[in-house]
């Protein structure tokens, strides 16, 4: 694909299971996207679609007008922005920066304040939601702290992904996104445990779930994590280490702001209890296995083989 000439230059840092799809659309959107991953199985596929290749960040965001980040937590944002060969210095000051990972609130606004001083005046904290599906349908929320000239200006790049949303200032995307975490694991949770209680009274589940999609359990979850639960597909969309993460963060910012959160703290003991038993890498929806130990032998879709990473 041959970009047109008024399209931005994007340097992509991070291309996983939802960098990936989100430098995908880029392409197809006909922007010029360099690409940087410390992974080189997932760069490969995005070069036959027309990416360009880079050695390192400092090399991917040389001569970008835009560089967007997606990245696995606090170390990788450290390395990938402030490291040696990383963004700073190395992207152009005029550049608009903008970080699409999950991060805690008080780490993203350190972020900008730090960008500041190094003399970046454009950066965008814009974490987003929607999974893979919505990554590559172009449908993700994104949930965006900063000024408001900054999300204008990368409004137009940012539509291509999906809907745009601003928040506040620094740091404000993040706390969006942390409440999105918090609401859709305790989801997560309570479909668990309805299908945990059809399963445990002789109801098949699958069945009960199809009978309930019509009423006000209609959901998102419901239907795409509850039709995994009773298919037993634990190959990861969302790894549940980022569930730990994400749900450790929410409970940490909570009891700054002296809040009892009992229902988000249960949900992320049962993550905590898988990830410290080594099962990290499953999708966030193996809450279930975690249900089942605790209530053996009872088992969802028991005649279903797991469906393992």
């Amino acid at each position: 694909m041959t970009p047109s000439p008024e399209k931005a230059k994007i340097a992509f840092i991070g291309v996983g299971l939802m960098g990936s799809r989100m430098a995908t659309r880029l392409l197809e959107a006909g922007h010029p996207v360099t690409v940087r991953d410390r992974a080189r199985a997932q760069v490969t596929p995005l070069l036959a679609k027309g990416a360009r290749d880079s050695d390192s960040v400092a090399e991917a965001v040389t001569n970008a007008d835009v560089v967007i980040t997606s990245l696995a937590g606090a170390d990788a944002i450290e390395a990938v922005y402030f490291g040696v060969d990383g963004i700073v210095p190395n992207a152009p000051p005029g550049s608009l920066l903008i970080d699409t990972s999950s991060l805690g609130p008080d780490l993203a606004k350190a972020a900008h304040y730090r960008l500041d001083d190094a003399g970046y005046a454009h950066h965008l904290d814009a974490p987003v939601s929607g999974g893979v599906g919505g990554a590559e349908a172009g449908t993700l929320s994104i949930m965006i702290g900063g000024a408001e000239e900054d999300v204008e200006r990368a409004r137009p790049i940012l539509e291509v992904l999906g809907h745009v949303f601003h928040l506040g200032g620094p740091g404000a995307g993040q706390i969006s996104k942390m409440i999105n975490q918090t609401i859709v694991h305790g989801y997560i949770g309570a479909v668990t445990e309805g299908l945990m209680l059809a399963a445990s009274l002789g109801v098949d589940a699958g069945k009960v779930r199809d009978a309930i999609k019509g009423g006000f359990c209609q959901s998102l979850i419901l239907d795409n994590h509850g039709a995994r639960m009773i298919e037993r597909n634990f190959v990861p969309g969302g790894p549940l280490e980022y569930s730990v993460k994400d749900l450790g963060q929410a409970i940490e910012m909570a009891r700054s702001a002296g809040l009892d959160l009992p229902l988000t703290a249960s949900v992320f003991g049962a993550y905590k209890h898988l990830a410290d038993t080594g099962r990290a890498r499953l999708d966030h929806i193996a809450l279930l296995l975690a249900y089942e130990e605790a209530n053996q032998p009872i088992r969802v879709s028991p005649e279903q083989v797991d469906r393992l990473p």
